[in-house]
């Protein structure tokens, strides 16, 4: 417990034999109850988690190999049934890359009142990437601009897994809509932003070792980018609702719907046809649209994040 919220920890593990009890020992004594999901595991990840000698309650779930993403939502979940009081859910991976002494700046914010989730950025840490390889590092930046255009707020390092959650977002959370597998980060911030929560950073240590990701770079982009502009849309869409109207939401869509037609060859309208007849290329008025959209977008969901914040206090 700190400061009277409880903490709990949620740590999805495939094969994570190598790993799994540093991670489980290492948790600050602050943690109340960790939840491990192993996501179908071939190896002695749980016969480990048996075994390991943690400072906190700790409870294995058994999943079914559905993704890292699932596994997170199983572990969120069952800390709602654990805890009655309010608690922050805490997401550790199994694979030992997060530092469990980042663990109390990753949770600071939440504690005083300055957002309902907390991610972490390990770019703005002292170290930096540390020993993350270069090609990785290209990819999380050019994942940043995609999930920060997502998201209509800006977003570092958003495929750090190293989360902190308010309990009142998860009792809230739609979780008949929620994404698998990897993406998941990006998924959820997009969702965070179309519910108006809060959202912080904090700095937190990148370690890395000789591990050989799982993930295929060519599936993964092609899968997480589709999710993102779905979930992009998605949440635009949800500015038509009355409640979501304001000038800055009338203003984004607008734009965005501008931005579509310059580049559908069956929808024109005046303002396109006087420019086209210009001189202007169609590709150039599509991202003049869209850029101006992302402004207006960005304003739109701080005024809706504000609203909120508003109504709930």
């Amino acid at each position: 417990m700190k400061q009277g919220w409880h903490i709990g920890v949620v740590i999805p593990a495939r094969n994570e034999e190598a790993h799994i009890r540093e991670v489980l020992e290492g948790l600050p004594e602050m943690v109340d109850v960790a939840v491990v999901v192993n996501d179908g595991s071939t190896d002695r990840t749980a016969e480990i988690v048996n075994t390991a000698a943690a400072n906190c309650e700790l409870l294995l779930l058994e999943g079914r190999g559905d993704g890292v993403g699932a596994s997170i939502d199983r572990g969120h979940q069952h800390l709602l049934d654990v805890f009655n009081a309010p608690f922050i859910s805490v997401v550790v991976a199994g694979d030992g890359q997060m530092n469990p002494h980042d663990m109390d700046a990753l949770i600071q914010p939440i504690l005083e009142g300055k957002a309902e989730h907390v991610k972490g950025n390990r770019e703005r840490h002292s170290g930096g990437y540390n020993r993350m390889p270069k090609h990785r590092q290209r990819a999380s930046k050019i994942l940043s601009w995609f999930t920060t255009l997502a998201a209509g707020q800006p977003i570092g390092d958003p495929q750090c897994g190293y989360t902190a959650t308010a309990s009142s977002v998860l009792r809230n959370w739609d979780w008949a809509h929620s994404w698998a597998g990897y993406g998941y980060p990006n998924f959820w911030l997009i969702n965070l932003a179309r519910r108006g929560h809060t959202i912080a950073e904090a700095p937190v240590e990148s370690i890395y070792r000789n591990e050989a990701s799982g993930i295929k770079p060519s599936r993964f982009f092609l899968s997480v980018g589709w999710m993102m502009a779905v979930e992009h849309h998605r949440r635009n869409l949800a500015w038509l609702h009355p409640k979501n109207l304001t000038p800055h939401t009338i203003f984004a869509l607008i734009s965005y719907m501008l931005g579509w037609s310059a580049i559908l060859p069956f929808v024109s309208n005046d303002l396109e046809v006087e420019l086209l007849s210009r001189g202007i290329p169609g590709i150039m008025l599509c991202v003049s649209f869209w850029a101006i959209a992302h402004v207006f977008d960005r304003s739109a969901t701080r005024v809706h994040r504000e609203l909120r914040l508003n109504a709930t206090t």
